[in-house]
């Protein structure tokens, strides 16, 4: 099977210091009355399945031509794949994070299916995580958790549920979308050539330029429009400030967690007249605002963030990458937090608009056109050390509504690990789950010092969001 050029780009742009994988860390709490061996006998359980489900079979072969191998059952060795630790007594939230950091610094072996499952014991209380890294030619943010949804159970009193492993993607159709109009068959190709081979990457421009002229142009006006003076509001790419968030990133990572309750956000989003996901980039706001100027790196002008926005289908729980980009100011050179949060407000639905006058069918291509740049910058080792197309990632992906189980243990959280590349020290992921915003702060540990104050600071930037527009209200 054919690598798609999308999943296709986190394969080609994977670094040593860059591993190109995403994961997800799952709290539980086992059930009421549960013997001293659960989490043992969980593992022993799941052991016994030996069964791989597409894409955990797959492996990746470059060369001649980029394909998915898929390797038969007794090829795949569960016992590298799926493993068991324990945290030092006595364990807690800063031991797991640790663990947790340490295993998302390295690399999956190409060797082999690109994933891993860890089960940690010894939270405390009996408490216990699962820590699952797969790479992101594999599946996307929201591939990964309607997969992983779906793989838990919703049923509290279910036993002997089958790991994520044995179902895989196989239990989810993908739902067809229309074919693409000519005008994007034709761009798509264009873009395909251009990443192929530099000797079709000419053809591949030309036609890009005739006869997807109408998407290029789409492209073209979020760098068009953010260059006129009036337009405070639009964000695009390569004109954010240059940060310690910009530099060229090491191999180590350090993670933190955040998490609030969705109705908390619902009630200041409505107070406000903003979007959900606008509060939570006004939480990144004041943190990041805060955060720099007590090292004193605050620029001037504002944070640029990337928020990748996912086209998949609703019905569409397969693997692969559907996803685009857009781009939004942080605002960070304002200091009050209300006129802060409208103004992110401003440059969100400015984004918005200008991603929704493109048909769905030409979405791949546009991304592709609008990521080139970027995706060149890495390629030839620029990345760090030239002006960055942004300064952090923020993604929203959305998640079970209701609780999920592992053998009658309830997740308590599910936090989301992301992917850094050379001028991006920090990305910041948020997991909607059971009425729960799930925050998990992923940063390069030598690019930025104290990191998990990031996460510190996010509570008390909600706080005075909370204050200042509660104000505003009660004086309007």
């Amino acid at each position: 099977m054919r690598i798609a050029p999308m999943d296709l780009n986190w394969l080609v742009l994977e670094r040593a210091e860059s591993p190109a994988h995403v994961a997800c860390l799952a709290e539980c709490t086992p059930p009421d009355g549960a013997p001293d061996t659960f989490v043992a006998d969980l593992v022993a359980g799941w052991r016994a399945h030996r069964t791989f489900a597409k894409p955990f079979n797959r492996r990746p072969r470059l060369l001649p031509v980029p394909v998915w191998d898929v390797l038969p059952d007794d090829e795949v060795d569960l016992d590298y794949h799926f493993r068991h630790s324990a945290l030092p007594a006595p364990g807690g939230e800063r031991e797991l994070g640790i663990l947790v950091s340490r295993l998302h610094s390295h690399a999956l072996d190409r060797r082999r299916p690109l994933w891993e499952l860890h089960i940690i014991e010894g939270l405390g209380d009996g408490r216990f995580s699962m820590y699952l890294k797969v790479h992101h030619s594999l599946m996307d943010g929201v591939a990964g958790i309607r997969m992983l949804g779906r793989a838990l159970s919703a049923d509290h009193d279910a036993r002997d549920h089958p790991p994520i492993w044995a179902l895989g993607s196989s239990f989810a159709r993908p739902q067809t979308p229309p074919p693409p109009t000519a005008e994007a068959r034709v761009l798509r190709s264009g873009v395909e050539r251009v990443l192929a081979t530099p000797v079709r990457s000419v053809r591949g421009l030309h036609r890009v330029a005739v006869g997807g002229r109408g998407i290029a142009r789409l492209a073209a006006t979020q760098v068009v429009g953010g260059l006129r003076p009036r337009e405070r509001d639009v964000a695009i790419p390569f004109v954010a400030p240059m940060s310690p968030l910009n530099g060229c990133i090491h191999g180590p990572r350090r993670f933190a967690t955040q998490h609030y309750a969705l109705e908390r956000l619902k009630a200041l989003s409505k107070d406000a007249g903003v979007t959900i996901n606008d509060v939570l980039l006004g939480v990144c706001s004041g943190a990041l605002r805060r955060y720099m100027s007590e090292i004193d790196a605050l620029p001037d002008r504002s944070l640029t963030a990337t928020l990748p926005v996912s086209v998949r289908l609703e019905a569409d729980e397969s693997g692969g990458n559907a996803i685009t980009f857009i781009h939004a100011r942080l605002a960070t050179d304002i200091e009050q937090p209300a006129p802060r949060l409208q103004r992110i407000a401003a440059s969100t639905r400015h984004a918005k608009s200008v991603l929704g006058r493109l048909p769905r069918d030409a979405m791949n291509a546009y991304t592709m056109l609008l990521m080139a740049p970027y995706m060149t910058q890495l390629a030839v080792g620029l990345g760090g050390r030239t002006r960055p197309m942004h300064n952090v990632v923020v993604s929203n992906v959305p998640g079970p509504r209701q609780p999920r189980y592992i053998e009658g243990a309830r997740v308590d959280q599910l936090y989301p690990l992301s992917v850094l590349f050379n001028g991006q020290a920090l990305n910041v992921t948020v997991i909607s789950y059971a009425g729960t915003m799930c925050i998990g702060f992923t940063g390069c540990r030598d690019s930025l010092p104290s990191m998990q104050r990031i996460a510190v600071f996010s509570g008390d930037a909600l706080e005075e969001l909370e204050r200042a527009v509660y104000a505003g209200v009660a004086n309007g």
